[in-house]
Formats: structure tokens, sequence, C-alpha cells
């Protein structure tokens, strides 16, 4: 059976990946398990410069999810590539890097640099990020913005573009739409969603920053819902990715019309879960004699 799939000229040997922020530089895991086995592999966000993050506690766990506010720490580009680069670059699948900024030039310096350092799949644009020039005003909210960012980085790279859109919006397909028609290549959906979670003994926040991302199992419906609405908006491939477990948790958000999807929470408490659904996707397929992935995406059958 086919599990290949393709997010622009990229092509990946199957459709799991993980999902940016959730899984380190992937050497963290590297003796856990083969990340050769992936659909590719997503890094944490880089920044231009360094950045320390938030002070602590930066996670709490909540009914069936988890709240995090660690403030985008990271090495910078220099770092990523002295420290993290020489290991990434001997994996036999693709390393997608998230990259953000807080100005549009921003965004498009750390595109053209790693547009240069060669052997890179693709670069995944996190527009979940306040515009300084712009009074703080979220990438990801404002259409005319985000249009911004993916049209700057789209001149200064050459590689796959994949806009991971924020779900703070009305209607993603707008959004969906924007980034479209300004060169991205496929779009991630979705990202956290804002939310708090209070200590009732001490009366204080559980997170130091007060608010943060709500991600896990408690999110996927929603996300579903959100893949199912920009699939029919846009026509660029969509990566899924919100509370995903198991292999039909995939398979939901591929017939919601998702082309790949990306494993997140689940590989803080459950590392296999990866090759897992990628394991339970075959044999998803055979029991019901599917002989390309490709036959998933898109196929729920909605009444009209």
């Amino acid at each position: 059976m086919n599990l290949s799939v393709k997010l622009g000229s990229l092509t990946l040997q199957n459709p799991v990946m993980v999902a940016s922020g959730t899984f380190g530089y992937g050497v963290e895991y590297a003796q856990l398990l083969d990340l050769n086995q992936f659909g590719a592999v997503v890094v944490k966000g880089i920044r231009l410069g360094p950045v320390r993050g938030n002070p602590t506690p930066r996670t709490a766990e909540v009914a069936s999810g988890m709240l995090n506010a660690i403030g985008l720490q990271g090495p910078g580009v220099d770092g990523f590539i002295k420290k993290y680069w020489p290991f990434l670059s001997t994996l036999k699948v693709p390393t997608i890097i998230n990259i953000w900024g807080t100005t549009v030039e921003e965004y498009a310096e750390v595109a053209r640099r790693f547009d240069a350092l060669g052997g890179v799949g693709a670069l995944e644009l996190n527009v979940s990020c306040p515009n300084i020039k712009e009074g703080g005003a979220q990438f990801g909210t404002d259409a005319k913005l985000l249009a911004g960012v993916v049209r700057a980085c789209r001149k200064a790279t050459k590689l796959p573009l994949i806009t991971k859109l924020s779900p703070n919006v009305t209607s993603i397909a707008p959004y969906a739409q924007a980034a479209e028609a300004e060169g991205s290549d496929a779009l991630a959906i979705t990202n956290s969603y804002p939310a708090m979670a209070i200590d009732t003994e001490t009366r204080r926040p559980k997170l130091a920053n007060v608010t943060g991302g709500l991600t896990g199992p408690c999110i996927k419906p929603i996300a579903i819902k959100l893949v199912w609405e920009a699939a029919k908006a846009v026509k660029i491939p969509i990566i899924g990715m919100g509370g995903i477990q198991s292999a039909a948790d995939a398979v939901e958000f591929l017939m919601a019309g998702a082309t790949a999807v990306a494993v997140g929470t689940a590989n803080f408490y459950e590392p296999q879960t990866v090759p897992q659904v990628i394991a339970g996707l075959r044999e998803f397929m055979a029991r019901h004699n599917i002989a390309d992935v490709r036959e998933l995406v898109g196929s729920v059958k909605v009444a009209k």
C-alpha cells in the first residue's frame, strides 16, 4: 500500500509527523525511537536570535489536555545550526523548521538564512506571534498581516512553505485563502487555544504567565472542524493536528480533508505514538482494502 503524500514539492514517505514544540529538536527523542520511520521531523520554533522564554511554571496538566506557556524559548538561527543541525542533517526523513518573528522583516530574514543552509525539507511559519510594529496584533488573526508574512517569506526562499494558522478567528477560510494566495504550499491546522487554569488551594494561576496555550485530546473536535472548513476553501494540502493519540484520530483528520497529520501533546506521555499511528494507519487501510492513503483525504460523507 502507498502511504506517501506530497506537501508542495516535498514528498513524505508517510503522512505522520510531530507538531512543533512537542518534540524538541529531535535529538531528545532519538534514543527512544527511530526517527527515520516518521513522515518528517518538525522542530521547535526558531527566531533570528536566542529567546529565553517565560518563567516557570510553564506547563500544567488539565482535563484531557495540557496548558503551556513556554514563550517560544529557543537558541536562535545560529545556535540551532551549530547545536542541532549536525544531527538533523543525518536523518533520512525531511526536517521541517518552524520559524517566527516579531516583524515581517524578521520572518523573511530567518527564511532567507535557512534557504541558504541546504538540506532543509520545508519551513513552517508560526503566525501566532505578536507584531511589534502593529501594537502587538497577532499576524495570524489579521488577514493582511498574515498575507504580508507569507508574501515576504515566499520571496525570501524557494523552500516549501507551510503556514501554521491560528485558531483564534471567527472563520478559518479567509486566512487559509490569504496564505494560499501569497504562495504558501501547505497549511498546518491548528495551533493551541488561549486558556487558563487556577490552583484553588493557593488561588494562583497554574502558569507563571497566567494564561497559556491549550493542547491535547480536548481540542481534537474543534481542530477537525477547522481542517474541514479550510479544506473546502483551498486547494493546497493541510497538515491536521490537535489531540491525535491513535490511528483512528489521524484517520478522522484525513477524512476531514487533511493530507498529513502531526502528533503533539501525546509525545510527552507516550513517545511511541508516531510509530503506533503509522502502524495503525496501515492496519486500517488493509482492513478497508485501501491501496493509497490519499483515498482517505476528504472522504467524510456529509449530507447536502
